[in-house]
């Protein structure tokens, strides 16, 4: 994946199933009136930036928040239905009883969810796929999504990432570099 640029994320804004720890997958769950402010904040926080183009997965809760900051950027929004959230079978829906993603997905493949390398893969296709529009290009998508990045990407001390917070991922300038992550405020 060193081939790719350096690119914004954004994970969306607080959704009810966030607040109650529950499993939402690909259900397509709306952002509660703290993920809407958090949406806000964030298109404060990135008007700024030099943003071409805004790539959004396809489910409500990234979406919404996806438009909300394109209100300010107001550039091509493109959906790419390869940014969803990981499909987690039977535990959509279910109290999250795991501390982290690794653990998340494991039980997922148990109850007929997406497996964890297949997750990855779509999910860095799909940011391959966002990085063919003009650049800079902003990524709204989930947390699993940044997870299976932080995963491939290899960085090291990855932490999962809050709700509707921009960061902007670095690639390195060589092959034995690494990417960095660098919070925007």
């Amino acid at each position: 994946m060193n081939n790719l640029s350096s690119f914004y994320f954004l994970r969306h804004g607080q959704t009810d199933w966030n607040k109650q720890r529950l499993c939402q997958g690909q259900n397509d769950v709306q952002l509660n009136a703290t993920g809407l402010s958090q949406a806000h904040d964030a298109k404060a926080i990135l008007a700024g930036v030099p943003i071409a183009t805004v790539c959004s997965s396809p489910l409500g809760r990234a979406r919404q928040t996806a438009e909300i900051i394109n209100e300010s950027l107001n550039c091509p929004l493109v959906i790419i239905d390869g940014l969803q959230e990981c499909y987690f079978g039977n535990l959509e829906g279910k109290p999250v009883t795991t501390d982290t993603y690794s653990g998340l997905l494991a039980d997922a493949e148990n109850w007929g969810g997406e497996k964890r390398d297949e997750f990855i893969e779509r999910v860095v296709g799909a940011v391959k796929d966002s990085l063919e529009h003009p650049g800079p290009v902003l990524v709204v998508a989930h947390g699993g999504a940044y997870w299976a990045l932080q995963e491939r990407l290899q960085i090291e001390n990855g932490q999962d990432i809050a709700n509707a917070s921009p960061v902007y991922l670095r690639a390195p300038e060589n092959d034995e570099g690494k990417w960095s992550v660098n919070a925007l405020s």
